[in-house]
């Protein structure tokens, strides 16, 4: 049985040195029972890119287990992510997670000890570099002052640069109200079709009108017309040198 685990990976796209492990580019959904088996639980840093993975449960077996790299995956959500306490570096750009708040949430709970987070290139992250039109840095830096509020102190690196004094500062003032909501893409084009249905009737059906509903007769008013009564005299006033008087 642990002879046939270990054959249910590519053997020859796995490298192993000095406890890092490297098996990327092998279109895994998840990662292989029996890579462990080759590698060791006391593998220190396991980089599995470029693969297909949804799943990262087998994680639970690398027992000292301080980098991973799970870069350009299938990942929508970190609900496999196991505890880790010993995780140090966690990299997960270019997957397909929307909802960033539970991820980091998921983070803090099973990498207490987190020093460097990326989640760069996933649909609910607003940096510029994979969504330029529809972000500004003002999304971007209200998302790192959240992030640095939910994760662990011991964070030091958010995605592409380190967190700073004045960042820390800040997220402890204002992080827990600089959370950003991304709608799924199917869930906004929902909620803009309900909406159309629900007010469909306001938007195209009434014929909307300024006159007023009653009717009257067209000597029943009460305008006036003829010379008015009182005199206008204009004192201190700069009009009054363009009024003659014909028209007083």
């Amino acid at each position: 049985m642990a002879e046939q685990a270990r054959r249910d990976f590519n053997r020859t796209a796995l490298t192993v040195q000095c406890g890092r492990a490297w098996y990327t580019g092998q279109r895994a959904e998840k990662i292989p029972a029996g890579l462990v088996g080759v590698v060791g639980n006391d593998c220190t840093s396991l980089d599995l890119s470029y693969n297909e993975l949804t799943s990262i449960t087998a994680v639970k077996d690398y027992q000292r287990l301080q980098e991973l790299i799970l870069d350009n995956n299938n990942l929508r959500d970190l609900r496999t992510l196991p505890q880790i306490p010993t995780l140090t570096t966690l990299s997960l750009n270019n997957n397909k997670i929307s909802d960033i708040d539970a991820a980091l949430k998921r983070i803090q709970e099973c990498c207490p000890n987190v020093v460097h987070v990326s989640l760069l290139g996933n649909p609910g992250c607003p940096d510029q570099l994979t969504h330029p039109t529809s972000t500004d840095e003002e999304d971007y830096d209200r998302y790192r002052l959240y992030a640095i509020y939910v994760l662990p102190s011991s964070l030091r690196f958010l995605d592409s640069r380190s967190v700073t004094r004045r960042e820390k500062i800040n997220a402890e003032r204002r992080g827990k109200y600089s959370r950003t909501v991304k709608l799924v893409p199917e869930l906004s084009s929902k909620l803009v079709s309900n909406t159309i249905d629900e007010f469909d009737d306001i938007l195209f059906n009434v014929h909307y009108t300024p006159l007023p509903t009653s009717i009257r007769d067209p000597l029943d008013h009460k305008g006036a017309f003829g010379r008015c009564k009182y005199r206008y005299s204009g004192k201190n006033s700069e009009g009054n040198r363009f009024i003659s008087n014909n028209d007083l």
